[in-house]
């Protein structure tokens, strides 16, 4: 094995360990370590890197620390790596646990109409989101940054929303044929109306409207703001619906109609995404099985905000297999075509 071949594998083990420590749950900032080890290893000459490895000094490279430069060392060296063979275990040990019909639903998924990059609260660029939605071997993946209302998050203005478009044009060839989907996750405003411009709107493929203020909103002024964004003929996918957390830092569901909402759904086309973030889980299972009962179409997606995360969809798929929603109620097991083709509708 050449010398550059060994430095790829370094690369590749350092992404491997920092997208399996995104899919745990783990610190972002430990994930990033492993991430910014990558890219500088990766922009070394592969003769250099040897001579430090063998001298111990990997580490005066920059963002190169004690546990990143045992990985490469221990990679070069063609020796195992601990830190990543326990991950791997762990993640093989939760995979084992999904039902059959939750498995049947993984497999059929052909994409993810939700995720995030650094352009707006996201922990990557979009290259290396994009290159994780490949290795799972997805078809397609909408890039869904936030709209400017959001500034929290670092929401996408206009113009900002623009530049992002021609960035993803132009990756598109390199990717291909894998399909990168341009989209927003949209804020949904107090009166119902969506956080951007309507003809930028129009150009997008997936346009994903969720509530992210006045959550605790009366209830019958939170069931008119969200028929009021279902409604919109933007709309294709109405997200993490109750706006709840179930972990780390607790919030209780809004409080709206949702059998008037769901029915909204159904009638005008708009998905209701299963959101798979571990913190979220919406819809909430009664509400699921509502959403069910009302004919409504889903979405199974991960909400990501880094690449292993990507990897949650197990989650979302044994909630809907839990509610006898099979794929052929899933508007994430068509193709990308059908996808965009369904938001022109």
């Amino acid at each position: 094995m050449t010398a550059r071949e060994d430095q790829d594998r370094a690369v590749a083990t350092l992404r491997r360990i920092a997208f399996l420590l995104e899919r745990a749950q783990a610190s972002r900032y430990r994930a990033e370590a492993y991430r910014a080890a990558a890219r500088t290893v990766e922009g070394q000459d592969a003769a250099r890197l040897g001579v430090l490895a063998r001298a111990g000094a990997l580490t005066d490279l920059p963002a190169v620390g004690s546990s990143t430069a045992e990985v490469v060392s221990r990679t070069l060296a063609g020796r195992p790596v601990p830190a990543l063979v326990e991950l791997e275990e762990q993640a093989a040990a939760h995979d084992a646990c999904t039902t059959p019909a939750a498995a049947a639903l993984h497999a059929a998924l052909r994409g993810d109409l939700h995720s995030h990059t650094d352009a707006s609260d996201g922990a990557t660029p979009v290259q290396e989101m994009v290159l994780a939605a490949l290795e799972l071997g997805r078809d397609y993946l909408a890039v869904t940054d936030h709209s400017p209302r959001l500034k929290i998050a670092n929401g996408l203005s206009a113009p900002r929303l623009r530049a992002q478009l021609a960035q993803l044009a132009a990756l598109r060839p390199a990717v291909a044929p894998f399909e990168v989907l341009s989209g927003i996750e949209v804020d949904i405003l107090d009166d119902g109306s969506l956080d951007q411009d309507p003809d930028l709107l129009d150009e997008l493929d997936v346009v994903v409207a969720s509530v992210h203020s006045k959550l605790r909103m009366e209830r019958t002024a939170m069931t008119r703001r969200m028929l009021t964004a279902v409604r919109d003929p933007r709309t294709d996918v109405l997200g993490h619906c109750t706006g709840r957390q179930v972990a780390g830092k607790h919030r209780p569901p809004s409080d709206f109609d949702a059998r008037a909402v769901f029915d909204a759904c159904a009638e005008h086309g708009v998905a209701v995404e299963i959101n798979c973030r571990p913190d979220r889980l919406d819809p909430p299972h009664e509400l699921l099985q509502l959403a069910a009962d009302a004919g409504c179409t889903f979405t199974i997606d991960s909400d990501a905000h880094a690449p292993g995360q990507l990897d949650w969809l197990r989650a979302g798929c044994e909630r809907a297999a839990a509610h006898g929603i099979g794929p052929d109620r899933v508007v994430t097991t068509r193709s990308a075509a059908e996808v965009r083709e369904r938001s022109r509708r």
